[in-house]
């Protein structure tokens, strides 16, 4: 199978890269609008081209050369503009999907966000027909949303369509979520949020290429639907910041801060910004909810229809990352 990776750059990205060169069922053409890991790629056999999806002239060659094509990537964050998430979430996905069913391609696996779930409140196995909030947390969600929805319409005997949303996404060459945490530990800024009680999903790296490789091969009946991945093992997120400080070397937090405080002062950071220059602030109401609640996820869905199950536990991919970031 002829596969083509977007947002090869970035983590997921590059872990799928890697995982799919290895086998010997795969040839793979990964691109990002990066060229600094085209060497790196190169070296294990991937087909790396460095250019702009938004650009027909550049993505549309190299569509027309693969059978599947695994969408991973994306503008992700919780503070900017709509209009830019727009065009760099929904618009880019609609155009490559479009241009998916024009080229002939056979598959197409999106990776979707579980931030659709979120609204500042504890929320356990949730699954995928739940009703979504009424309003969504931030543009990131809201572009995201609009994308999947348009990809899973697309489904049809011409084009076979599946969508993840995976939580929290961990393990080596992690270059946001826990390495944002070590910045703010060393800076002296990580406090345990609330009572430091809540639970949340995980989803190693390793456990969501298997699954984007099921999505890839899924039957019929599995594809036009949405997946939760995760380890399917919720843990408590402060125990396990703690265990990866540890193991680190560093100090274990100890020190809490009540989530109201911390809470208000972000929603007035964020009103400040929108009456000044606009600029993200160093505390986002989002950001410090997702450390305060819980959320986990119901999988069930991905078991009985794609055959998942997590081939490694989130405290194994503690350790890959720990291994990685200590070189």
């Amino acid at each position: 199978m002829r596969i083509l990776i977007t947002g090869a750059s970035g983590f997921l990205g590059g872990r799928l890269t890697k995982y799919l060169t290895q086998k010997t069922d795969y040839e793979v053409i990964a691109t990002s609008r990066s060229n600094h890991r085209a060497e790196e790629m190169q070296a294990i056999g991937a087909k790396y081209i460095a250019g702009n999806p938004m650009q027909e002239s550049f993505i549309l060659p190299l569509i027309k050369e693969v059978d599947a094509v695994v969408h991973c990537a994306a503008l992700s964050s919780p503070w900017g503009k709509k209009e830019v998430f727009h065009e760099a979430n929904f618009v880019l996905t609609k155009q490559l999907m479009d241009w998916c069913k024009t080229a002939g391609v056979k598959r197409f696996v999106n990776i979707s966000t579980p931030s659709l779930y979120f609204n500042f409140q504890d929320r356990f196995d949730v699954k995928e027909s739940e009703p979504l909030p009424t309003k969504l947390v931030n543009a990131y969600a809201e572009t995201k949303l609009a994308a999947e929805q348009y990809v899973l319409a697309q489904n049809s005997e011409q084009i076979k369509v599946v969508s993840l949303r995976p939580r929290a996404i961990i393990g080596a060459e992690d270059t946001v979520l826990f390495p944002r945490l070590m910045r703010a530990y060393e800076e002296g800024k990580l406090r345990i949020i609330g009572d430091g009680k809540n639970i949340a999903d995980f989803t190693s790296v390793g456990n969501l290429v298997t699954a984007i490789e099921l999505g890839l091969h899924a039957p019929d009946n599995a594809c036009g639907r949405t997946y939760n991945i995760t380890d399917g093992q919720p843990l408590p997120m402060w125990d396990t910041i703690n265990t990866l400080l540890v193991r680190l070397g560093k100090e274990p937090l100890t020190k809490r801060v009540p989530y109201s405080i911390v809470a208000a002062y972000a929603r007035f950071s964020e009103w400040k910004s929108r009456m000044t220059d606009g600029k993200e602030p160093a505390l986002v109401h989002y950001g410090v909810a997702s450390l305060a609640k819980s959320v986990t996820l119901d999988i069930s869905a991905a078991r009985e229809y794609l055959g998942y199950e997590p081939v490694i536990s989130t405290m194994e991919t503690l350790e890959e990352f720990v291994v990685w970031y200590e070189k």
